[in-house]
């Protein structure tokens, strides 16, 4: 195996623009490897789909921080403290504790609501549009990939409209990268402030409840509120932490999607200009959107509960391992011409989703955000073209996910 550590990290933020020719040539010549993370731990790191798929639903390799916690901590890993730190959530729980908890939430987020949220989703897209069809450029991202998400999710959890600006800054604050300055602090306020106004939120939903105001179909967080298993109900520090995550995972990382969508496929008048003639492959470009440059570069950390080997290789207990989806999602033995962007691709099998028990489960809506994002773009701006080279869009320091800075375009009119 050759050794990584003398190589260029794929992760760091000077590569950032790199990041797809240098997980190349990590997934040909060392498909599972160490390597150390600009924070100083050091992790296996799983580039080839095979290898990949087999870790994603390896019992073996668990989610709970709490099992390398040492190693974290000193790393500068956010793991949270007290009452953050103590609560289960579906990023950082396993079988049984992940199984319950998958099991309550889903019943509160079910396709039937996703699907009702169809007609509002196109509303937020159409609203957001109206204000910058009429002018010659704008920033993508500032202007429609980010609010559209956050006026979404704030529909589902029945937050107040206003709100969204706090959630973007304390949900950039809480993906601060381990590199900067303070960045735990940063991270713990943000989160402290999130947890505080959820916490507020959901005791205004169960006063609701208890005067008849609202039933369990409101939102998903009155649906939380109430939802059981058996008898077994969330308690309340679970619900604020589910509510805290799908905040970021309904918001970031859909923005990001629709972001880096947008940018792969202005780049390529070809396939844009298929997808404005053939709109019926608009669920297929979401998929190739996701594969060719999704939102997350890499799963969430799992540790080694004993010694494993994947792709041949030892691994021993208690080592954190690192899923780069983004490398397995251009693996040339699964895609046909991986580093090219095919509306059409079929099949698609890639893993930007995620893969297993972890699956994400706001997949529904983050699909159903990006077919209605594009569609109402493509209709109302026939237009739109890139503002700048390919070659000067900047990328957001972000850790596990990718996602730019801004995205200038044109409108044509």
């Amino acid at each position: 195996m050759s050794d990584v550590q003398q190589r260029a990290n794929p992760f760091l933020p000077e590569n950032r623009a790199r990041l797809y020719p240098l997980l190349a040539e990590l997934r040909a010549d060392a498909p599972v490897c160490r390597i150390t993370q600009a924070n100083g731990l050091t992790v296996w790191v799983v580039t080839r789909q095979a290898e990949a798929r087999a870790a994603l639903t390896d019992r073996r390799l668990v989610k709970n921080p709490a099992h390398a916690a040492d190693a974290l901590d000193r790393a500068g890993v956010f793991l949270g403290r007290g009452e953050i730190r103590q609560a289960a959530s579906l990023l950082t729980s396993d079988p049984p504790v992940h199984t319950r908890l998958r099991g309550l939430v889903s019943e509160a987020f079910t396709r039937q609501r996703v699907e009702a949220l169809r007609p509002r989703i196109r509303e937020i897209a159409d609203e957001l549009l109206d204000r910058v069809t009429d002018r010659p450029s704008f920033d993508l991202i500032q202007e429609y990939a980010y609010p559209l998400p956050a006026l979404v999710i704030s529909q589902l959890l029945g937050v107040a409209t206003g709100d969204q600006e706090m959630f973007r800054g304390w949900v950039a604050a809480m993906l601060t990268p381990a590199g900067v300055p303070d960045a735990n602090d940063i991270r713990e306020a943000a989160s402290l402030a999130m947890r505080q106004y959820l916490a507020e939120l959901v005791a205004r939903k169960r006063a609701d409840l208890e005067r008849g105001r609202a039933d369990a179909s409101a939102d998903l967080t009155t649906a939380l509120v109430v939802a059981r298993d058996a008898g077994d109900r969330l308690a309340e520090p679970e619900i604020i932490r589910l509510l805290e995550e799908i905040l970021i995972g309904g918001y970031e990382t859909t923005a990001h999607m629709i972001g880096n969508g947008a940018a792969a496929l202005l780049s390529d008048r070809g396939q844009l200009r298929l997808l404005q003639e053939q709109p019926v492959l608009l669920e297929s470009a979401i998929d190739e959107f996701i594969r060719y440059d999704g939102s997350v570069t890499r799963a969430t950390l799992r540790i080694a509960l004993e010694d494993v080997e994947i792709g041949g290789v030892p691994i021993p207990a208690g080592s954190p391992v690192s899923v780069v989806l983004a490398a397995a999602n251009r693996d040339p033995e699964v895609f046909d011409d991986p580093d090219r962007l095919d509306i059409t691709r079929q099949p698609n099998p890639h893993l930007g989703l995620g893969h297993g028990v972890h699956y994400c489960l706001g997949a529904p809506l983050a699909r159903v955000e990006g077919e209605i994002a594009f569609d109402r773009l493509l209709r109302r701006l026939p237009g739109l073209a890139l503002g700048c080279d390919p070659a000067d869009l900047r990328w957001r320091p972000l850790g596990i996910q990718r996602g730019l800075a801004a995205l200038p375009v044109r409108t044509g009119r």
